[in-house]
C-alpha cells in the first residue's frame, strides 16, 4: 500500500480523479487529480510525516474531516513502514480519547479543532507527536511547514505483520480497534475484488462513484482496487448534501456507485430529478449497513441502463465482505421484496464459511431456525488493540462470532434477523423496520429499538419531525406489538461516522435503558 500509487503511475494509468472538494493535505491544489499527481502528494506526504519524526513501527493515528485523503495519509504512513489508525472524527470526544488512550500512537495527525476537543478531556497528550491539517495550534506542528522533499525510501514490513488500524462502527457501544495486516487485507480480500468478473467487474470505461466514510476499513480496501483495476473516471464525495452532490455527478455521471446505506438515504432526492446523474448507471454497491427495499427501488429505477445491479454485501471490519446477493428492477420491485430484504445471499465459494449455533449453548442449530451466526475465513483480522480478551471471547475453536442473529437456509443463503445485542424473542427489528419504510413513504428511516421491558420502541426519521397519526396506524397493522413512535428528524439521530445509527446510544436517550441482548458477542 506504500508504493500503490507509484506503482499505478509507473504502469502509465489514466485514470482521472474529480473531488466534489479539495484534500484537506493539499487545500490549494484543486479538485481534479492524476494518478502521478496522487503519486507525488503521497510520496511529498510521507516525507512530511517523516520530517516530524514518524518512523517504521510507529503507530500513526489519523483524524480529520471525512474525505478519501485518509487513504492518501494511511499510504503514506505505510510507506514510513509506519501503522496508520483511521480514526472517524465523527466520534464522540470522549470515546476518540479513549481509543487513543489504547492505541498510543506515536503521532497524530489532525485538525486543530480536534486537537483541542481531545486535550480538553484527556488526561495526557493525545500522542507525543501531532500534527495539525489546517492550521497551526499550540505544541503541534503544521503539515505544511513540514519538508517535502526529504528522501523517504519504502520499508517494506513482513506480510503477517499489522498494516492498518480501523475501529468497527460502534452502532452499540464503544468501537473496537481492528487490526488488519497484508495478507488479510491486501491479499485475501483486494485481490479477489480486482478480478474483472463478468458483469460486475470494473471496465476501463467506467466512472467510478465512492460516497463513503474513508476513515473506515472499506475504503482502504477499495483504494487499492481501483488502483489496480484502472477505470477512466473516480468521482469522490465526502458529503452527502444532495444539491452539492449534483453538479459534479452531473459532470461526470458514474456507471458503479458505491456509498454507505446513509448516504444513498441522503442523496436519494437525486433519482426523481429531471435527467437524473444515475442515468448510467450499471452496478451499485452497498455495504456497512441494511438497505432498505424503497432505496433499492428509487436508484434502480432512476437508472437508464437496460439491466441494473445492486449487490449488496454483508460482513465486518474483522472479517471483510462475507455474503453476496444481487438486487434487480424486478425483485426489488416483487410483491415478496419487503419479506426478502434481510436475505443477504450466500457465502463467497471457497472462502468463507458459516455457521449457525445457539447463542447459549453454541451447539450447531438445524438449517432454516435462528442461531448466532459464526464464520471461518482466511481473512479474519489479527486481533483489537488493547483488547486481547475481548478478541478471543469471540473465538469459538476455529469459528469466530459475528454477533450477529440469523438464520441460514437449506439451500446455503442466509438471513440476518438483528445485531445480538438488540435482539428479542420471536421478532426480527430489522424485518420490521423493512416493513415500516414500505408503509411509510413519508419516513427517511425507520429504527426499532429492542429494549429489556415491554414492547420495542419504533423511531421514525421524517424531514420535519412529524407523523400522521394515521399513517403509523396504518403502517403497524399486522406487525408485532410496538410503542408508540418516537419521531425525529435525521439531524436528531446519533450515528457513527458511516451513518449508522448508534442504537445504544438512542435507545438510552429515550428509554433510560440499555438494549435488550446480552452483549456478550459484542
Amino acid at each position: 500500500m506504500g508504493t500503490l500509487f507509484d506503482e499505478a503511475a509507473a504502469a502509465g494509468t489514466r485514470t482521472v480523479v474529480h473531488l466534489d472538494r479539495p484534500f484537506d493535505i493539499a487545500p490549494r491544489a484543486g479538485t481534479r487529480w492524476t494518478i502521478t499527481e496522487l503519486a507525488h502528494l503521497v510520496r511529498a506526504t510521507a516525507a512530511r510525516l517523516a520530517d516530524a519524526g514518524v518512523r517504521p513501527g510507529d503507530r500513526v493515528a489519523i483524524v480529520k474531516d471525512n474525505h478519501w485523503d485518509y487513504d492518501l495519509l494511511g499510504c503514506a504512513a505505510v510507506r514510513l513502514g509506519a501503522v496508520p489508525a483511521l480514526l472517524s472524527a465523527g466520534l464522540d470526544t470522549t470515546d476518540l480519547v479513549t481509543l487513543l488512550e489504547r492505541l498510543r500512537p506515536a503521532a497524530l495527525v489532525t485538525t486543530a479543532a480536534l486537537l483541542t476537543r481531545c486535550r480538553d478531556i484527556a488526561t495526557s497528550a493525545p500522542a507525543p507527536l501531532c500534527i495539525t491539517l489546517d492550521s497551526h495550534a499550540p505544541g503541534a506542528v503544521h503539515l505544511a511547514a513540514l519538508d517535502a522533499t526529504r528522501p523517504c525510501p519504502p520499508v517494506r514490513r513482513p506480510a503477517d505483520e499489522p498494516l492498518v488500524i480501523h475501529h468497527t462502527s460502534g452502532t452499540t457501544g464503544l468501537p473496537k480497534l481492528v487490526i488488519h495486516s497484508t495478507r488479510t487485507l491486501v491479499d485475501k480480500l483486494a485481490r479477489f475484488e480486482a478480478v474483472r468478473y463478468p458483469g460486475i467487474g470494473v471496465r476501463p470505461d467506467d466512472v467510478l462513484l465512492n460516497a463513503s466514510a474513508y476513515a473506515h476499513g472499506r475504503t482502504f480496501c477499495w483504494t487499492a482496487v481501483v488502483l489496480s483495476v484502472a477505470p477512466a473516471e473516480i468521482v469522490v464525495l465526502s458529503g452527502d448534501d444532495p444539491d452539492t452532490a449534483d453538479p459534479l455527478l452531473r459532470a461526470h455521471p458514474p456507471t458503479v456507485v458505491e456509498a454507505t446505506p446513509a448516504t444513498f438515504v441522503r442523496l436519494r432526492p437525486l433519482t426523481t430529478r429531471l435527467d437524473t446523474a444515475f442515468r448510467r448507471v450499471r452496478l451499485y454497491i452497498s455495504t456497512y449497513d441494511a438497505v432498505h427495499p424503497p432505496a433499492l427501488r428509487a436508484y434502480l429505477t432512476a437508472s437508464h441502463h437496460p439491466r441494473p445491479l445492486w449487490m449488496q454485501g454483508w460482513g465486518q471490519t474483522e472479517t471483510g465482505p462475507l455474503t453476496f446477493r444481487f438486487h434487480t428492477r424486478r425483485s426489488a420491485l416483487a410483491p415478496d421484496a419487503e419479506s426478502t430484504a434481510r436475505l443477504l445471499g450466500r457465502p463467497v465459494p471457497g472462502r468463507t464459511r458459516l455457521r449457525a449455533v445457539d447463542p447459549d449453548t453454541l451447539r450447531p442449530v438445524p438449517r432454516g431456525r435462528p442461531g448466532l451466526l459464526l464464520v471461518r475465513t482466511a481473512a479474519l483480522a489479527l486481533g483489537y488493540v488493547a483488547e486481547d480478551e475481548r478478541w478471543n471471547a469471540k473465538r469459538v475453536g476455529e469459528w469466530w462470532s459475528t454477533g450477529d442473529m440469523g438464520v441460514l437456509h437449506r439451500d446455503g443463503s442466509v438471513s440476518v434477523l438483528d445485531r445480538e445485542v438488540d435482539s428479542l424473542p420471536g421478532m426480527s427489528c430489522l424485518r420490521t423496520e423493512d416493513a415500516l419504510e414500505q408503509r411509510l413513504p413519508q419516513a427517511l428511516e425507520c429504527v426499532v429499538l429492542g429494549v429489556p421491558d415491554g414492547d420495542p420502541l419504533p423511531v421514525v426519521v421524517t424531514a420535519d419531525g412529524r407523523l400522521d397519526p394515521d399513517a403509523w396506524k396504518q403502517a403497524v397493522y399486522g406487525l408485532p406489538s410496538l410503542r408508540d413512535p418516537a419521531v425525529l428528524t435525521w439531524d436528531d439521530v446519533p450515528r457513527t461516522g458511516t451513518g449508522k445509527v448508534r442504537r445504544a446510544t438512542l435507545a438510552r436517550r429515550l428509554t433510560g435503558a440499555a438494549l435488550a441482548g446480552t452483549g456478550r458477542w459484542t
